[in-house]
């Protein structure tokens, strides 16, 4: 038997072969304060557990009650596997109908299928990308630009690279941008302009980070103060937003523990325009009558007024602009309030970026 992860978003290490189980271990982001993203091969695997022995020390330990790993024949097609969490360790009891399998903590969406979504949108007409600059490993930080309107609308996604249903909701929601049968997104593009970031982390999800860049930085806490020597991702995106102006922004990410998909807002943010949290609430009211699979009871708790963390993109931003800013997640494990066999999944993520149209309709043609 052998395991292998030297590939992209590849991440564990073996720590021990015993009969019957295989002891592993999730390596840290850099930086040393994060780790709980895995993906790796196994080639002959023999019936056996295999046990992930630092899971109890994991950035978010909560994530492992309920939660259900990916495994893959092909790379394209994902599935949950038998997983348990007890005794401080994660334990996937699987046996593979194939010789080769690869597990992940959730279907990866790697840079070769980056690279082709943004390659396959500069192909639609009226479409351009450009790239802002580089991270620090040399990779694109590449923006998707679309719409004939005056109103900046901005999507980020994967400022936390372990995050990757984060990709896939993009890739759902810009394949209805792009149906050139659809009567909302020809709409939507003729009153707006959009500024798609579809991987704010380019280097993190290589290298199969869960939260940090190649600096150790956590992105979604340097947009009060980035720089190109350790944030460059947010540096750049930030100094294009302030070119371009910004009136919506949604910032997409994915929770580990929660099983839920919902909206956070820059409740808690001083001198905000009265209008931005009442296009919060009628948003999130859109978007729960667009996709079965959003909901608006369950989420972070709202921060008192004058207490919002100003690092943070949503926050930041609305302060900055003044405008709607807003955080969405989506679970690793699945919606509790529609679990399916396959959890929460790449087809549901690209289903529920799809319905962002209808949510950006409620509030960029209110009365």
């Amino acid at each position: 038997m052998a395991i292998s992860c030297n590939f992209d978003s590849g991440n564990i290490e073996l720590v021990s072969q015993k009969k019957g189980r295989i002891e592993l271990a999730i390596r840290r982001d850099a930086g040393e304060d994060h780790y709980q993203w895995f993906h790796f091969r196994v080639t002959d695997e023999a019936p056996c557990d295999l046990v992930i022995t630092n899971a109890k020390g994991a950035s978010y330990e909560g994530g492992w009650p309920d939660y259900r790993a990916c495994a893959s024949y092909d790379r394209e097609h994902w599935f949950r596997v038998p997983t348990r969490y007890e005794d401080g360790e994660l334990r996937i009891t699987h046996a593979p109908e194939h010789r080769s399998i690869w597990y992940a903590y959730f279907a990866p969406y790697d840079f070769e299928r980056h690279q082709r979504l943004v390659g396959g949108a500069q192909m639609e007409p009226g479409v351009q990308t450009r790239e802002l600059g580089v991270s620090l490993d040399g990779r694109p930080i590449d923006v998707i630009e679309f719409g004939e309107g005056d109103i900046p609308v901005w999507i980020i996604a994967r400022q936390h690279p372990g995050e990757s249903m984060a990709e896939w909701f993009v890739e759902g929601m810009l394949e209805r941008f792009f149906d050139r049968s659809d009567a909302l997104a020809k709409r939507l593009r003729k009153a707006a302009r959009f500024y798609v970031v579809p991987n704010m982390n380019p280097d993190g999800s290589v290298r199969g980070h869960l939260r940090n860049n190649a600096a150790g930085a956590n992105l979604n806490r340097e947009w009060e103060t980035p720089t190109m020597e350790r944030s460059p991702e947010v540096f750049l995106v930030r100094n294009e937003m302030d070119q371009t102006g910004l009136r919506v922004c949604l910032d997409v990410h994915g929770d580990e523990a929660l099983p839920y998909n919902f909206i956070a807002g820059p409740h808690g943010v001083e001198g905000l325009p009265e209008h931005v949290l009442r296009d919060l609430e009628t948003y999130c009211a859109a978007l729960e009558r667009a996709c079965p699979d959003f909901q608006n009871v369950h989420g972070y708790p709202k921060s008192p007024l004058g207490k919002a963390n100003m690092t943070m993109a949503t926050n930041h931003l609305a302060g900055r602009f003044g405008a709607l800013a807003m955080t969405l997640e989506m679970p690793f494990k699945d919606n509790a309030n529609a679990p399916a066999p396959e959890g929460w999944s790449p087809a549901r993520a690209k289903r529920l970026g799809r319905s962002q149209l209808d949510a950006f309709a409620s509030v960029l043609f209110r009365a």
